[in-house]
C-alpha cells in the first residue's frame, strides 16, 4: 500500500502573513508653521501649546494627552522637530494638517520630514548645495 500523501502530487505551501511594525518606539517630525507675521513672537512653550490645542481640537482630551516633545525649535522660522510615540504619529500628523488658525490669523503646519530615526532629520538632500 502507498503511504499517506504519496501519488497525489506536491502539497500546496501554507500561507503565512507576516506584518512588520516599526521597531522604533518613537517617530520624529520636522514641522514648520506657515502664516504668522514676522512681528509675532512665538517661543517654544506657546508653540507646544499650539500643537496640543490642535490635538485637542481634532481628537479631544484623549488626543491632547498624547506625549509630544518639542526637541528643537527655531523661533525665527517657526520650525521644530517633534517626537511622538509611533502609535500616535497619525493622530499628530492629522491634527497638525487640519489646524487652520493661530490667534484668529490663518496659518498652516507643514510637515517637512518624518522618520523613525532622529539622525535622518539631520540633513535634507533637497536643500543640499553642491559646489
Amino acid at each position: 500500500m502507498a503511504g499517506a500523501g504519496e501519488g497525489r502530487g506536491p502539497q500546496p505551501a501554507a500561507f503565512e502573513r507576516i506584518v512588520l511594525r516599526s521597531a522604533s518606539p518613537h517617530h520624529y517630525l520636522r514641522v514648520r508653521l506657515d502664516g504668522p507675521e514676522s512681528g509675532v513672537a512665538l517661543s517654544a512653550a506657546p508653540f507646544k501649546q499650539l500643537v496640543l490645542s490642535a490635538l485637542r481640537e481634532l481628537h479631544g482630551e484623549v488626543g491632547a494627552a498624547l506625549p509630544v516633545d518639542v526637541l528643537t525649535y527655531e523661533e525665527k522660522t517657526f520650525s521644530a522637530i517633534l517626537r511622538v510615540p509611533s502609535s500616535g504619529l497619525v493622530k499628530l500628523w492629522s491634527a497638525l494638517t487640519l489646524l487652520g488658525s493661530y490667534q484668529n490669523r490663518k496659518c498652516a503646519f507643514r510637515v517637512i520630514q518624518t522618520s523613525p530615526f532622529l539622525l535622518a532629520l539631520s540633513g535634507n538632500s533637497r536643500e543640499l548645495i553642491l559646489d
